[in-house]
């Protein structure tokens, strides 16, 4: 048996690639497991960041993208372009940024957001702070008179417009550490499994595909359900409908 906790096919900098276990039975997480989750490569979401980036900077405004402290932010940092700008980070962040060198792990240059620094980003840098400090007072401190700040969002919620409108940030960027409806598929044929458990997600949507796919798949009660994205806040029949409907034509962030 292999339990896989969360986890992403994609290649990532910051840790070490997704390795298939050949085994019986498989049990997987689903926290993206309906169609239309679909990643684009991660290259061209790195492009659409720095591109808003380089966009605020030429309006004299700062940057500020909203990730979650450990992963998603160290992630971010070591594919942003760095020649834009002077990059912070949030405390929360250069904690773990601490951790993540400790480890060998390359990340730019990137100082607390904090004291001299701030007038330093502001206006032209990005600011990588967690997703709690939305809408705080120390987001305003780096607000630049002519510009302002523009608010982003990287995560696989993104996908979804109505999830976008909610945080309410300027832009979303889909970029997760979780796999996509294809990587969660393309995990489970790769172990080989003859029995696949679902848990923590779009649990009954993935058990029906499989099963319905010649599979055998059962649901497995999720007792933790950690960090959970707005459109999981409802019972799985009418999220799964509301998310549908409003992922029509939204596919691009």
């Amino acid at each position: 048996w292999v339990f896989s906790g969360d986890y992403k096919t994609e290649p990532d900098r910051t840790c070490d690639p997704f390795e298939p276990v050949s085994c019986d039975v498989f049990i997987t997480e689903s926290t993206f497991g309906l169609p239309i989750y679909h990643w684009t490569p991660e290259a061209i979401e790195f492009g659409r960041i720095n591109a808003w980036w380089l966009a605020n900077a030429a309006e004299s405004r700062t940057s500020m993208l909203f990730a979650y402290s450990l992963g998603k932010a160290q992630r971010l940092l070591a594919g942003v372009d760095a020649s834009i700008g002077p990059i912070a980070v949030h405390g929360a962040v250069e904690r773990m940024n601490q951790a993540y060198r400790a480890a060998g792990v390359g990340l730019p240059d990137a100082p607390h957001a904090a004291g001299d620094f701030v007038p330093i980003v502001r206006g032209k840098g990005l600011v990588i702070a967690p997703p709690s400090a939305l809408g705080t007072p120390w987001v305003r401190k780096f607000a630049s008179a002519e510009g302002g700040i523009s608010a982003g969002f990287a995560s696989g919620w993104m996908q979804v417009r109505g999830t976008r409108r909610r945080r309410a940030v300027d832009r979303g960027f889909v970029i997760s550490d979780h796999a996509d409806w294809n990587g969660l598929l393309r995990a489970i044929r790769a172990t080989g499994a003859s029995r696949v458990g679902v848990t923590h997600g779009y649990v009954q949507p993935l058990v029906r595909w499989l099963t319905e796919s010649g599979m055998s798949a059962f649901a497995v009660p999720t007792r933790y359900t950690g960090e959970r994205g707005e459109d999981q806040a409802e019972p799985e029949t009418s999220r799964v409908t509301r998310v549908s409907e409003e992922a029509d034509g939204a596919t691009q962030p």
